[in-house]
């Protein structure tokens, strides 16, 4: 399986893989109105594949296969000055 991958213009590291190349009619319109106009990274050959860098590979076929798209999301961000303090032992309300 060969599938489209689009990043988000409006959002960061957010991208939007889809089975066949400028078919979004499977995707949600309001999830294509918070996305923004797609952009086109690559045509990606699933099957050659073992892994995905930020992404479950097996998840990203199964959406597909299932729904026709697949979003995946940035990971939340880490907020470091609260994991310091907790190391550190002190509580962030000190």
């Amino acid at each position: 399986m060969i599938c489209a991958v689009y990043k988000s213009r409006r959002k960061a590291d957010t991208y939007l893989f889809i089975k066949q190349k400028n078919n979004f009619d499977v995707v949600p319109e309001p999830l294509l109105k918070v996305f923004g106009q797609p952009e086109l990274v690559m045509l990606l050959p699933l099957e050659k594949r073992q892994h995905l860098g930020m992404a479950d590979i097996n998840k990203v076929k199964a959406e597909l296969e299932k729904n026709g798209y697949y979003l995946q999301l940035p990971p939340p961000q880490v907020n470091l000055l609260k994991e310091f303090l907790a190391e550190q032992g002190v509580s962030p309300t000190e």
